[in-house]
């Protein structure tokens, strides 16, 4: 199954945050893409390490 995330980046000072609101997971970067980019590989290793119950939570809030 898949499931398509949002990804909302916004400019911080001299550089950019990416967050994905249903997972409450941020990353960050000096350009939009490098913060988009570091955002997947943060959203990776969560999904990759964290329990079902723990991913099933978030995706309900």
């Amino acid at each position: 199954m898949s499931r398509q995330l949002t990804a909302v980046i916004e400019r911080v000072g001299d550089g950019y945050v990416a967050l994905c609101p249903e997972l409450d997971i941020a990353s960050q970067g000096k350009t939009a893409a490098e913060s988009r980019e570091n955002l997947k590989k943060e959203l990776a290793l969560f999904l990759d390490t964290a329990s079902v119950d723990e991913i099933t939570i978030r995706l309900r809030e």
